[in-house]
């Protein structure tokens, strides 16, 4: 199996925490082409993908809500930011579903942003803001909202507790938000503040992240009712059934061992799995 292959496999066989690193990755890659100024050294994305401060300009491109969650100022922004991601988000999952995640992961990307237009607007301040660190915040936040006794073993720094970490994360933006980057740590405290309530909500029977399961079965429904219903054909001579027992037996076996694996990869990750593992893990997917 070659890398790219074993790429396409840990994508695949990952849940949402990892799928976002990669699509986070995907469109820094597609903006570099498209939206990088190398000679200036900087990236100019266009109104239309990026989340201004405007109150008019957002208001008419409401989609930037969301996109400018996936684009990043440059490669350090997006290295820093997917760390942070990997790390709250396999915290997360610990605890959490996938659906939870990117319900979460969404929604207080689409919250940050409200936030920072609005403080933008109070402010009477002009700026676009690009970037996943709200809904990172949030990830980290709601983590440690529901485990903050979480031991950590941090190299340099020993053993800490996921609140102390989180408080003093979430202590510099309140330190920073008028020095630097004023609508990055508006949106940073804005996703944290998020995470905090979306656990507090699921604590009291309110799940914010069934919207997308809402969603996903209207869908669904709506695609299912455009299909072209099966028709029966009646024979008048009998027809002998083939023999499926065996590909049947052999299905069942498949799928078990596929199932093994896949547990394998969720407690141990993709790289404890053997090289014969790796391999019929290609060739299934492969049938």
């Amino acid at each position: 199996m070659n890398f790219l292959d074993e790429l396409k496999w840990q994508y695949k066989s990952g849940g949402f925490e990892q799928k976002v690193i990669y699509w986070n990755v995907a469109v820094f890659l597609i903006s570099l082409v498209l939206f990088f100024k190398f000679k200036a050294g900087y990236f100019d994305y266009p109104s239309w993908l990026a989340l201004h401060s405007d109150f008019g300009t957002a208001i008419t491109r409401p989609w930037t809500f969301l996109t400018y969650a996936f684009f990043h100022a440059n490669f350090f922004h997006l290295l820093f930011n997917m760390i942070i991601l990997n790390f709250a988000g396999r915290l997360f999952i610990t605890y959490f579903t996938q659906s939870q995640f990117i319900g979460l992961y969404i929604l207080s990307a689409i919250f940050a942003g409200i936030i920072f237009v609005f403080s933008y607007y109070l402010l009477d301040l002009r700026s676009t803001i690009v970037g996943a660190s709200g809904a990172i915040m949030a990830i980290l936040v709601a983590t440690t909202t529901y485990a903050p006794m979480m031991q950590l073993r941090l190299l340099l720094i020993g053993t800490v507790r996921l609140w102390q970490l989180t408080a003093v994360v979430v202590l510099l933006d309140l330190i920073y938000i008028f020095a630097d980057n004023t609508g990055g740590h508006i949106a940073h405290l804005a996703g944290a503040f998020f995470g905090f309530a979306y656990i507090k909500l699921l604590q009291n029977g309110t799940d914010l992240s069934k919207i997308f399961t809402m969603v996903s079965d209207a869908v669904s429904k709506r695609f299912s009712k455009n299909r072209v219903p099966f028709t029966k054909v009646h024979r008048n001579s009998p027809v002998t059934p083939p023999k499926t027992t065996s590909r049947i037996v052999t299905k069942d076996k498949t799928q078990q061992q596929i199932d093994e694996i896949l547990d394998k990869i969720s407690q141990s990750g993709y790289d404890s799995l053997t090289k014969d593992e790796k391999e019929f893990l290609f060739r299934a997917g492969k049938q």
